[in-house]
């Protein structure tokens, strides 16, 4: 029997870090909030705490603060390590558990890439998963997925959805984590919740072109993530960022608690530093999953979709002799999936001019906005 307990989304203000030891200003700000939100009058123990993406050294995406490879190693740790010490000793001070994804990581069988990792520490104050961001998307950054090297990563780590996408099974539940962009396409989450996951954190970096306004897919794909496979969803974003290349509103907060129902339970609706929580009902969602009707996994006819997996889209082992210098080395792989979606059909052509990605490359670069 699992009581029901409060779970709590942290949006922080992210301090853009360019050294290591720049890590501490953001780590020593979270440890005084996680005192905050433990501390707080919720009518239940609050036994869950999710932090958004990159929330420990922050991230540049294109434009003129963008940071080469090499930056990101400059602020890359290892897991463990001393930085996640800190946050286990406070899981530990409270027997509480700490997620949050985003973790620029450098590990010894890679080191001259860098993996976007998320992590849950539990109240032992160890590390008890860890799991490597599957989708990044190419036009964004230079992180690694385990997909870009994957014939490597998968005989040091495994290859198959228990290993690539784990679920720790808890005190209080089933825990998984996904991260950022994870979360746009619906198989990551689909694959975490098959392993068995009931409690998904969604650590984001949200930009606010995909929250505000009439555009907000970030509410949408959090609640149908949640619909779709029954299971509660802690989504922590930013909630303002300090780095003179970005507004301070680049990511408006809008952290979202979401139900096993798709239903928004708890939501910050502003930018800025806050804590939001909710209850998390462990019982109440294995009950509605023994229900027969609106049971979307009892109802799942499967086989004949794995037709739309058989070939790769984006191209796997795409940097596995090497790690990627800049973005447009990244988007080859977006080029080779453009013409396998034209030639199965999938896209079709639109008619007249468009300039190819190769030719809007070009002229990004022309216009100093992509590296070469």
């Amino acid at each position: 029997m699992i009581n029901p307990y409060m779970a709590a989304c942290i949006q922080p203000v992210v301090h853009m870090c360019e050294t290591r030891n720049d890590i501490k200003k953001n780590l020593e700000r979270y440890k005084e909030l996680i005192d905050y939100t433990v501390g707080y009058y919720w009518e239940y123990p609050c036994k869950l705490i999710a932090f958004p993406e990159y929330f420990l050294q922050g991230v540049t995406t294109p434009g003129k603060g963008e940071k080469k490879r090499g930056a990101f190693l400059d602020v890359a740790i290892e897991i463990p390590g001393k930085e996640i010490e800190e946050l286990g000793n406070k899981a530990k001070e409270y027997g509480i558990y700490i997620a949050g994804g985003g973790i620029v990581e450098r590990l010894p069988d890679f080191p001259e890439y860098w993996f976007n990792a998320g992590i849950i520490v539990g109240p032992k104050g160890n590390v008890i998963l860890k799991y490597h961001k599957w989708h990044i998307p190419a036009w964004l950054g230079l992180g690694t997925s385990p997909h870009d090297v994957f014939d490597r990563y998968k005989e040091l780590f495994g290859g198959n959805l228990k290993t690539l996408f784990p679920i720790a099974d808890t005190e209080i539940g089933k825990l998984g984590i996904f991260i950022c962009y994870d979360g746009y396409t619906p198989e990551v989450a689909r694959a975490l919740a098959f392993n068995g996951g009931e409690v998904l954190v969604h650590s984001t970096a949200q930009p606010c072109d995909l929250i505000e306004g009439t555009n907000d897919v970030w509410t949408v794909t959090n609640r149908a993530r949640a619909h779709d496979n029954m299971v509660y969803i802690l989504a922590p974003n930013w909630g303002r960022v300090e780095y003179k290349y970005y507004p301070e509103n680049f990511c408006p907060g809008r952290s979202q608690i979401i139900d096993f129902h798709g239903r928004i339970i708890a939501e910050a609706p502003y930018p800025g530093e806050s804590v939001i929580g909710a209850i998390i009902d462990i019982e109440a969602l294995r009950r509605t999953r023994t229900m027969v009707t609106w049971n979307y996994w009892a109802d799942l006819r499967a086989e004949v979709f794995k037709e739309i997996y058989e070939n790769p889209i984006y191209p796997p082992n795409l940097f596995i002799e090497h790690p990627p210098e800049s973005l447009s080395q990244k988007v080859e792989g977006e080029i080779q999936a453009f013409e396998y979606l034209y030639k199965k059909g999938t896209f079709t052509r639109p008619s007249g001019h468009v300039p190819t990605v190769a030719e809007r490359i070009k002229e990004a670069q022309a216009r100093g906005v992509l590296k070469k």
